[in-house]
């Protein structure tokens, strides 16, 4: 073996577990950002809508620049009610891009956190690319005291969203952008390709590393949606 080989062998390793040590603490983050937003009191993303939607998605800690020169905005990680039980199933990885994201894109950091109120987004969610107001009809969610006043509008909605920007959260529109399966990320995760609709059906069992996130998932947003 040569020594220019031996050298270049060696440095796959790092830095293949560095992607994955990544993709590890994203998901993290996804159960921090989660936290953090139910507990902001009545900024918090209503718990009664929480409570019936079909399954949620995380984007945490999203950075301006990557939206404005690269056009691919964020990763972070869905989750959908279990069909085999009570609870949520393993995450599965995505990546939302373009699209107008409204004012707070002008943030240094942006998380955002996706409700799916309908079958009709669940299949959006499980398809590997869809459309935000396309496929699929999106509104920016009601805030805290808010929820009352705009439940009619916005529960015709197949998918709500919020965003937090530089502590200020709120309700953020993400029409024209692209939801779409992260299939790096899921092989880093689980070792092996897994398809997102297998992950989001309860067809592959969650890693260590999606404690934290199903933890927030079961205690914020409840094991069972309500009619």
């Amino acid at each position: 073996m040569s020594g220019r080989f031996l050298i270049a062998s060696l440095l796959i390793v790092p830095l293949g577990a560095t992607a994955a040590e990544s993709d590890t603490q994203r998901l993290d983050e996804c159960g921090t950002v989660l936290k953090e937003i139910m507990t902001a009191g009545d900024k918090a993303v209503p718990r009664d809508l929480f409570n019936k939607s079909y399954c949620a998605v995380v984007i945490p800690s999203m950075k301006k620049g990557g939206f404005i020169v690269s056009a691919k905005y964020g990763r972070g990680f869905a989750s959908c009610r279990n069909p085999n039980g009570p609870g949520w199933t393993a995450p599965a990885a995505m990546r939302i891009e373009g699209g107008g994201f409204g004012l707070q894109i002008g943030g240094s950091a942006v998380d955002i956190v996706m409700l799916v109120m309908s079958e009709r987004g669940m299949k959006g969610i499980l398809a590997s690319k869809f459309t935000l107001g396309g496929e699929a009809s999106a509104a920016a969610g009601p805030v805290g005291r808010d929820a009352t006043a705009q439940t009619d509008a916005t529960m015709r909605a197949d998918i709500l969203s919020w965003s937090r920007s530089r502590g200020i959260f709120g309700g953020l529109s993400l029409q024209g952008g692209t939801l779409r399966a992260d299939s790096d990320v899921n092989k880093e995760i689980y070792g092996q390709k897994e398809a997102n609709r297998d992950i989001l059906t309860g067809k592959v069992k969650s890693p260590g590393a999606a404690t934290g996130f199903l933890a927030a998932l079961a205690k914020y947003g409840g094991t069972r949606r309500s009619k």
